[in-house]
């Protein structure tokens, strides 16, 4: 008598994997919700919103160990918000604020005549770090 299950439903079904991704770090099972990245040159460690898929180089981390991360003596951590917290304005931004305010208020001829050998900063561009930009959302 011949069966009438193919060959692809005798397989037994696996609910191992999941289509989460989980917490880098050894047993930890929580769901994973920041992705920390190296830059060795730097000795910066950049902790951000989750990447859009796992890279091979970066490790994702749960709400409890992004919060409690360190770097190595010597190295800066840099964390970069997600669109859910409130923003709140650093030191950098409210100097690039008073320096818009003084470009506005200076007179079109001498804004013309003093820039002429600086080349004109991103307008996407909110800081920098060494090699690192950290751009403005085109959302706002």
């Amino acid at each position: 008598m011949e069966s009438l299950r193919g060959p692809l439903k005798s397989a037994v079904p696996s609910n191992i994997v999941s289509p989460v991704r989980r917490c880098s770090r050894t047993a930890c099972g929580r769901p994973a919700v920041a992705t920390l990245t190296y830059v060795y040159a730097d000795s910066t460690a950049v902790l951000g919103p989750l990447a859009t898929y796992a890279e091979p180089h970066c490790y994702d981390l749960c709400a409890e160990h992004s919060e409690r991360l360190t770097a190595p003596r010597g190295w800066e951590v840099v964390r970069l918000l997600d669109g859910s917290a409130p923003a709140r304005p650093s030191g950098d931004d409210l100097e690039a604020l008073a320096n818009a305010v003084r470009e506005a208020a200076r007179p079109q001829e001498r804004a013309a005549g003093a820039g002429g050998g600086r080349r004109s900063a991103d307008p996407m561009e909110v800081a920098r770090r060494g090699h690192l930009r950290v751009l403005r959302s085109p959302d706002n």
